[in-house]
């Protein structure tokens, strides 16, 4: 039995306390409706409270914090990294989204505890650290909150972010306006920050960060790609869909809403060019496959469904049609049987999908000018990928590629080189945590972190 958790909140946490209340009762409608009509919030509930699993022993913990299923993926090698490094130490981890929760299950309930982050208000967040008990707490990109953070100062307990990144669009205009509570209250609290560029940096000192606590140690996604350039499945895709090995296929991935009306407005032009041209399109949303495939049909074209034609199939017979990828978990399959890319969400203002994974395959990688979800876009567009500005570039940026393979396969080459050198955040960032933890960072990959020697 746990004693019941006295108040310690302090007059900012009542103040916080009090906001965050009155926004879960306003909010509390639509929870209760997602919770009966969608069966979201069910899970855990107890846990966001703070009834998280207890730790027993005496082994100490790092807790890792990953909010939803990117920082989960993200949060791969570097909880490995941490329990090679740290075998002595116990890693946990915590996400707060049911996707997040689901791929957090698949990757660490073998070997790890994995458990809700709880919501900031004061009790619950001392229950959870109470019960945890928790040696340093490692937070992923950003999810910073108050009371978890004073929290963790009245118990003397270590809190790092790693992969940090500081939006210019959303983050920083936000924590902007609470002048400076937001280094006071947020990220002064931090032991240290590790952040994905220097640009990222200076927005973190703009907003009063101490610069002692900031260090660049790249962005992690590189560590986590996959740079293969094939894919298991990918003869069978092909086979079912169609594309012979002289096609020249363009995959469009992750596609926004408004786009494929524009890629379907130059593909007739490319194909009478280059007739082994073939378009896939792979919408980033599935709940748009329908409306896709609708629209395709009214461009007069055929269209080939992943979902109607699985492995195995006699390939269509339409060699104008377009292919349209509405299974999930597929992308990188097609972007393996691709001559070229156009990673999407970024000819519209959607903030671009993800174009390292193009990239790190060795494909000539286009994409449009929105992309401030992916601050390297612009180091990409340096090494090897096209930054295009709008639907006619892009065509004249296919046809270059169609029509000289050499420079095609040269870009595609310099775009997997410039991922492989940004690879090593991981490492950087599980530096800082020995550090932070008073060990000496293993010199050789699979050694042991040692004991910092003190002066006496």
């Amino acid at each position: 039995m746990h004693p019941p958790a006295r108040y310690t909140g302090g007059p900012m946490g009542i103040i916080l306390d009090t906001l965050y209340a009155a926004a879960l009762t306003a909010a509390s409608p639509v929870w209760l409706y997602k919770m009966i009509r969608h069966g979201r919030y069910r899970e855990d509930v107890a846990q966001r409270f703070g009834a998280v699993p207890t730790r027993y022993g005496l082994q100490p913990t790092i807790w890792v914090h990953a909010v939803s299923l990117g920082e989960i993926n993200a949060a791969r090698t570097l909880v490995a990294q941490l329990h090679s490094q740290l075998p002595d130490y116990r890693v946990v981890v915590s996400t707060s989204t049911d996707t997040g929760m689901a791929a957090a299950r698949r990757l660490f309930a073998t070997d790890h505890m994995v458990f809700r982050w709880p919501l900031d208000f004061t009790l619950a967040v001392r229950r959870a650290i109470a019960r945890i008990r928790p040696a340093m707490v490692v937070l992923m990109e950003g999810e910073v909150w108050p009371n978890f953070l004073a929290a963790c100062q009245r118990k003397q307990i270590p809190v790092a972010v790693v992969n940090a990144r500081m939006s210019p669009d959303k983050g920083y205009p936000g924590y902007k306006k609470l002048g400076p509570l937001a280094a006071r209250l947020l990220f002064n609290r931090l032991r240290a920050i590790g952040v994905q560029s220097e640009d990222y940096a200076a927005r973190f000192r703009d907003l009063g960060t101490d610069p002692a606590r900031l260090h660049v140690t790249g962005m992690m996604k590189f560590d986590t790609i996959d740079t293969a350039e094939s894919r298991p499945g990918q003869a069978a895709l092909a086979a079912a869909m169609g594309i012979a090995p002289d096609d020249d296929l363009l995959v469009a991935g992750g596609t926004g809403d408004g786009e494929e009306k524009l890629l379907l407005e130059i593909y007739p032009a490319l194909r009478a060019k280059h007739p082994r041209l073939k378009l896939a399109i792979v919408p980033r949303k599935p709940e748009r496959f329908e409306e896709v495939a609708r629209q395709i049909a009214a461009a007069g074209l055929g269209v080939i469904r992943r979902s109607q034609t699985p492995d195995g199939s006699t390939g269509p017979q339409d060699p104008a049609a377009v292919i349209l990828g509405d299974t999930m978990g597929e992308l990188r399959t097609f972007y393996a049987l691709a001559r070229c890319v156009f990673v999407g969400r970024s000819l519209v203002p959607m903030g671009g999908s993800d174009m390292i994974e193009a990239a790190a395959m060795g494909k000539p990688t286009a994409f449009g000018p929105h992309t401030f979800n992916f601050p390297q876009a612009d180091d990409l567009a340096g090494h090897g990928c096209s930054r295009v500005a709008d639907a006619g570039a892009l065509a004249a940026q296919i046809d270059a590629w169609l029509g000289d393979r050499a420079a095609a396969d040269q870009a595609g080459h310099d775009a997997r080189r410039y991922v492989l050198s940004q690879q090593g955040a991981t490492r950087r960032n599980v530096d800082m945590i020995c550090h932070i933890l008073g060990r000496t960072p293993a010199l050789r990959e699979g050694d042991v972190a040692t004991e910092q020697i003190r002066e006496a």
